[in-house]
């Protein structure tokens, strides 16, 4: 993993085409959830002719059923919905051109591309609608940047108005994702190369990010994604190279973090590499979730201590292999996991009150398949 070759790293493509959903009709954990038909986007790469794919689910069946494919969308690996719900934007993860596509949502089923721009960097893996809604960030993993575009009007991207590089220590930076905080006045950049995160401030006015603190994690940590608890004073930390999780208290007002516990994301013992992928936080507050590549499971931990404190309290198998994204629903009855080698889209029922994921219900095949995002 030391050289981060992103093919590589990612293994081969597994089972082609869109396959038929494998799974009976299943109830949520709390009862019958009605799902409707709104649309969910999934992104994949390339190599076997998708990127941009919209579903929806039907009555209480979780699972994802496949509408459409949106023609010309290369590499996509992540997304994010502007405020107004009016425009998709899309990362094109091209590591010698990389590009960030905006997508009309006037009809969510069939999202219109309205123009893409360059990122000005290598390999564009993640991105984020700034809270002001006056800018798309986007984060270079091969050449390590961040970058800065403009949301015109209909929105529209505008050429970038700042590129800040990052620098690593001991292996070349790899900027693997930005957000913002829960607050919308700072943006925070995780760098999986240079062991890091990176806070920055964003002048509305002009486009441009000024480093407010950069928290270096010790080497070899391999920094991938963050994800914030729910009342905004802890920072979840997910490492890649290393399958933990560091606790961080988050101070808005300064816009610091401070490192505190490190928890395994897998039990003792437990046999081959693991490369975690992403992590979330559930909505109650009570539990954060990771995707660990090489067990591949979903493991679960419990916060105690007004969110200073994680256990690990269970690793479930996911049914693919290697689950680079997870996420949950918007009711949080069911996990989705995209686990890109084996091309598996996954569903799992999670139990509102132990929090736990049960059994694989289903599974779809997509060539591999990224992630998930709910409209």
């Amino acid at each position: 993993m030391t050289g981060l070759n992103r093919r590589t790293f990612l293994g081969a493509v597994g089972a082609a085409g869109i396959a038929s959903v494998v799974g009976a009709k299943v109830a949520g954990a709390t009862g019958p959830q009605v799902y409707g038909s709104g649309a969910i986007y999934i992104s994949s790469y390339t190599d076997k002719g998708h990127g941009l794919d919209v579903g929806h689910r039907t009555g209480t069946d979780p699972a994802i059923k496949v509408d459409r494919t949106i023609s010309g969308v290369n590499a996509a690996s992540w997304f994010d919905i502007s405020a107004d719900k009016k425009t998709l934007y899309v990362t094109n993860e091209d590591d010698s051109n990389g590009t960030i596509s905006a997508f009309s949502l006037a009809d969510p089923t069939k999202p219109k591309l309205i123009n893409k721009k360059s990122t000005k960097g290598k390999g564009p893996t993640h991105l984020v609608v700034h809270s002001s809604q006056k800018y798309v960030l986007g984060a270079n993993y091969t050449s390590g940047d961040v970058v800065v575009l403009p949301i015109l009007s209909g929105g529209k991207l505008g050429d970038a108005t700042d590129l800040v590089k990052h620098k690593g220590a001991e292996r070349a930076a790899n900027a693997h994702q930005v957000v913002n905080d829960p607050t919308g006045r700072w943006v925070l950049s995780v760098d999986l190369g240079a062991d890091s995160v990176y806070v920055y401030s964003l002048d509305v006015s002009t486009g441009k990010l000024k480093l407010n603190q950069q928290l270096k994690l010790p080497s070899g940590a391999g920094p991938r994604h963050l994800a914030f608890s729910r009342d905004g004073k802890y920072a979840y930390i997910l490492g890649e190279l290393r399958a933990e999780v560091t606790v961080a208290a988050w101070d808005a007002a300064t816009g610091k973090l401070t490192p505190g516990q490190v928890v395994a994301a897998v039990p003792p013992g437990t046999p081959g590499e693991q490369y975690p992928g992403e992590i979330i936080t559930s909505s109650d507050g009570k539990f954060v979730y990771a995707s660990v590549r090489g067990s591949d499971t979903i493991a679960s931990f419990s916060i105690s201590d007004g969110g200073k404190t994680l256990k690990l309290i269970s690793n479930v198998k996911v049914g693919g292999v290697y689950p680079r994204h997870i996420t949950l629903d918007p009711a949080e009855q069911w996990f989705y996991v995209s686990s890109d080698t084996s091309g598996t889209l996954s569903w799992l029922p999670r139990d509102p009150a132990t929090g736990l994921p049960g059994a694989v219900k289903g599974k779809l095949s997509i060539p591999q398949v990224n992630s998930v995002r709910f409209f």
